[in-house]
């Protein structure tokens, strides 16, 4: 997973799913020693990558917007 995360979410904003309630939003800023590090608003985030479920781009959800 981390170097998936590396080569291809490096410096993307992320949704990271860990389980129910656990959802995590950021950019990628780094991931290392099996540890992801998002930043929000100035604040990091870390979360240990053994721990994430699902990670996806901001930009694949798909925008539905009523009466398109």
């Amino acid at each position: 997973m981390q170097s998936f995360i590396v080569e291809h979410l490096l410096g993307e904003v992320v949704d990271v799913y860990c389980g129910d309630p656990d959802i995590f939003n950021g950019k990628v800023e780094a991931c290392a020693d099996n540890v992801l590090t998002l930043e929000k608003n100035g604040k990091n985030t870390h979360i240990t990558i053994d721990k994430i479920i699902a990670i996806w781009r901001v930009s694949d959800i798909p925008q539905i917007f009523p009466g398109e």
